[in-house]
């Protein structure tokens, strides 16, 4: 019997297509990550992501398309910096309809090699197409030293959750077309501490929160006054609002005591704390009280 892929859902979708694909036993991390994690010499190991972009969806025409051009790169560039890694080489792939001004995808491009330039991304190929609407799909290598990938499988009870920055409002404010990815708070993290868990806050609080919890088999308890919020922005939209791109990670008790004594120019805010609760995340308020929430965030499907 046939189904719509809406009755799956996005990350239904997902899962099957974890479970059908195969892949050999070189794969040292395949689908469920912010990257692949693969060999590539005795001293690093390869990173591979890819990220897509449409029009109407995640951008619209009326936008600078230089910052389209970023955003398309920067996503990218922030699942590398979610593994703790350092990227190298990109390939863009551009559908675009027939009457698009060729200034516009000159922006498009421009964007891209812009931001490329400033953490030494080349953009080495790619592909061109026919569509309806403008769809930009990168897809970019990296490299991290060997076995330290960060991974979202990590977390422990009693590790203390973490976020690199203010979170909400992204898209009424504009921010999810010009963040700036957090790899050097990444690379100080992953050389400095190793996180036990990290993910990049695309979909929303909630629901990333939830990827490291199942991946993980842990729950979480996060303290609503902790969680540094966007100015004007309400709770619901700091849960799910989504296209942040702030660090989302976790780290022991004793790794978080270091943190604290450290010298850095970054800002690290610690939100709540890993339980044993399988997948069971919660909100506590400050008198006290704690509330079940769902992952909730954006969703495609």
């Amino acid at each position: 019997m046939s189904r719509k892929i809406s009755s799956l859902g996005e990350f239904g979708l997902i899962e099957w297509i974890r479970k059908t694909v195969p892949f050999d036993g070189s794969v040292k991390r395949a689908i469920g990550d912010d990257a692949a994690v693969l060999p590539l010499t005795k001293e690093e190991d390869l990173l591979f992501t890819t990220d897509m972009i449409v029009e109407d969806v995640h951008f619209t025409c009326q936008m600078s398309p230089q910052d389209i051009g970023h955003k398309a790169l920067a996503c990218n560039l922030s699942d590398i910096a979610a593994m703790g890694g350092t990227p190298t080489y990109a390939v863009v792939s551009l559908g675009v309809p027939p009457e698009t001004d060729t200034a516009f995808a000159r922006g498009i491009y421009q964007g891209m090699i812009s931001l490329g330039k400033k953490f030494k991304v080349s953009i080495v190929g790619g592909d061109t197409v026919k569509s309806d609407k403008i769809v930009i799909n990168v897809a970019l290598l990296g490299k991290v030293r060997k076995g330290k990938a960060v991974l979202r499988g990590g977390a422990k009870p009693g590790d203390r959750i973490f976020v690199t920055g203010p979170l909400g409002g992204s898209f009424e404010s504009g921010r999810h077309l010009k963040f700036i990815p957090r790899l050097k708070e990444a690379q100080f993290l992953a050389d400095n501490f190793h996180p036990s868990s990290m993910i990049d806050i695309s979909d929303g609080l909630a629901a990333d929160l939830g990827h490291i919890l199942e991946e993980s088999g842990v729950g979480a308890v996060i303290q609503e006054q902790m969680i540094p919020r966007n100015p004007g922005v309400d709770l619901e939209n700091v849960l799910g609002g989504g296209e942040d791109f702030e660090l989302l990670f976790t780290l022991s008790p004793g790794k978080t005591r270091a943190l604290f004594k450290s010298a850095h120019p970054f800002l690290f805010y610690p939100i709540g704390e890993i339980t044993a609760g399988k997948w069971k995340l919660f909100l506590a308020d400050q008198a006290g009280g704690k509330t079940r929430i769902a992952p909730q965030g954006f969703k495609h499907f």
